[in-house]
């Protein structure tokens, strides 16, 4: 089996960060994982939604979107159709579940942290670099707040949290799956997991077949891997 980009089954795409990419936003990143390309401002407020208030807990937040050149055809901006879509619904809210893990709220105060994930252009594993990037927008977030004296990042920031899609590709599990391979994949999976290997969230599908506990301990070792190697150049990226 030869992959579509000629790497090897383990091998990730080439991966990067770089941080400060918005002048107004308190933290953003702007992630790369190969010809995926995703910015990542993070904007803090200093409310709750409403059904927070007087709880003395904050929450942390995601919204997700596709430019509309960010694929091959031009999509619409689903702000002209009135609604988001599902899958946008989808991603966000997946977004917004793996940052609240890595935060602990009582600490953040009464304060809202948005974490907005716009696809500049797609290649596959859009919701995986915009759950890696983001958390580095968060981080830095953070470190604006702290700078400031409004909270304490060590207390607030609990781990690291990284993300990889893995998949079945003409019978072989692949690390890191881009378009060519995730369109074509007999079962594609996306994991996410802390620095210290917790499991946030795990979504497989089976494409057309199920796929065995034999192939899923396969694919999520292969994450398990990758993973680490993301949560290292998070930590080179934020100088840890």
């Amino acid at each position: 089996m030869t992959r579509p980009s000629g790497r090897t089954p383990d091998q990730m795409r080439s991966v990067s960060f770089e941080r400060g990419v918005s002048k107004h936003a308190e933290g953003s990143c702007l992630v790369k994982f190969g010809d995926t390309h995703v910015l990542c401002p993070a904007s803090l407020e200093e409310r709750v939604p409403p059904w927070m208030r007087n709880s003395g807990r904050g929450w942390v937040t995601a919204e997700y979107g596709m430019l509309p050149r960010s694929t091959g055809d031009r999509m619409r901006r689903e702000a002209s159709s009135g609604k988001q879509g599902g899958r946008t619904l989808e991603i966000q809210r997946l977004i917004g579940r793996s940052m609240r893990a890595a935060v602990d709220l009582e600490a953040l105060g009464e304060r809202q942290i948005t974490i907005d994930c716009d696809v500049i252009q797609a290649d596959g594993g859009t919701r995986t670099a915009s759950i890696t990037g983001g958390w580095i927008a968060l981080h830095d977030c953070l470190e604006w707040m702290h700078s400031r004296q409004m909270a304490s990042k060590t207390r607030v920031l609990k781990e690291h949290v990284a993300a990889v899609s893995c998949g079945v590709y003409q019978g072989t599990p692949v690390t890191d799956l881009d378009y060519a391979e995730d369109s074509q994949a007999e079962t594609d999976a996306n994991f996410v997991m802390t620095g210290s290997g917790g499991i946030i969230e795990i979504q497989g599908t089976g494409e057309g077949a199920p796929f065995s506990r034999a192939e899923f301990d396969a694919l999520f070792a292969k994450a398990e891997a990758a993973i680490a190697q993301l949560i290292d150049l998070q930590k080179q990226a934020i100088g840890a």
